[in-house]
């Protein structure tokens, strides 16, 4: 860690108080004039940091630039031994966290971005990942699971991204199977599960779990600003919304991983369901075919009924409700 990562680590850890420019010398074994030039090229970087003679400098509460020196502070439990590579524009961080995993890269390692030029989706699609309005970030996980259970994985992570919503943003959030968040019937955050066989085993070698989530988004492509919406209309003004998001995230779901396989999770996941009891239209082979959202069963399967009453558990494809 550099001088100017040490100087944030401790500002953002006293977030709003000042810390003597005195202090910090005599704390990280430099000069004073070492610390002003750290100082400053924060501030050139953007972060609000106010000097005020005979108190120092202070680190505005509002300052919402995502560093893994602003994240840490609010990582509890397991979530602190996670390993954070925060970077101000990426093509994708699930390609780059892939990278990393198949380097060898240990379970809790994330990339974090503040902006994707190439934020990938489901099915192939696109993610849009603007800067300052979103972010985006992807987790490295090393489950003992089956193929069949991966699924399992990806609602998880659903949950805990909507526990954070609520907690955060005051609104109750909603999961459209198998992968995508709502808020006031807007499509807030979505989910893209990748991972490797371990042919040896037939288990999972690692997951990695991308989470793009709007959090003041408002000029949407043309295509997707009839569905896509955030969680504010503006960010707040009170606190660093974007780390404290990102940590609440990656505390509920390091929470998550020692119950993947018993499922505690799933409960609240059906709950939070807005398809169950709903007419959809199934999305699979080139087909659109009515059914009714029934249920999500102990396997994380979209259980749909047809109109001929035959049923099917699904583990992957698309739905959508089907218009009245």
């Amino acid at each position: 860690m550099d001088l100017k990562q040490e100087i944030l680590k401790i500002l953002e850890e006293n977030r709003g108080e000042s810390i003597s420019g005195t202090k910090l010398a005599k704390e990280l074994y430099v000069t004073r004039s070492a610390v002003w030039k750290a100082i400053k090229s924060l501030q050139k970087e953007g972060y609000q940091i106010t000097a005020v003679t005979n108190k120092g400098y202070c680190l505005a509460p509002y300052n919402d630039i995502v560093s893994a020196e602003s994240i840490s502070p609010y990582l509890k439990g397991r979530a602190k031994t996670f390993l954070l590579d925060v970077h101000h524009t990426i093509t994708s961080t699930n390609t780059v966290a892939k990278e990393r995993a198949g380097q060898g890269a240990p379970e809790g390692t994330v990339v974090v971005a503040r902006e994707q030029t190439e934020g990938r989706g489901r099915m192939g699609r696109s993610f849009y990942s603007p800067n300052g309005s979103g972010i985006y970030f992807s987790i490295i996980l090393r489950p003992k699971l089956s193929i069949e259970d991966s699924l399992k994985i990806t609602t998880a992570a659903a949950v805990a991204v909507a526990r954070a919503i609520d907690t955060l943003a005051g609104v109750e959030a909603k999961i459209k199977w198998v992968n995508d968040i709502f808020v006031h019937d807007k499509k807030v955050c979505g989910i893209l599960t990748e991972a490797s066989l371990n042919f040896e085993n037939g288990g999972l070698e690692y997951a990695v779990v991308g989470i793009g989530i709007n959090i003041s988004t408002q000029d949407f492509p043309k295509e997707i600003e009839a569905i896509a919406g955030s969680i504010f209309s503006q960010k707040p003004g009170d606190t660093p919304i974007s780390s404290v998001l990102v940590a609440e995230v990656l505390n509920n779901i390091a929470e998550a991983m020692d119950s993947l396989t018993d499922c505690k999770y799933l409960e609240e996941y059906r709950r939070r369901s807005f398809l169950l009891g709903k007419n959809i239209l199934v999305i699979k082979g080139g087909q659109t075919i009515p059914a009714k959202a029934i249920t999500i069963d102990d396997n994380a399967r979209l259980v749909v009924e047809y109109d001929d009453h035959t049923r099917e558990a699904l583990s992957s494809g698309e739905v959508s409700i089907r218009p009245q």
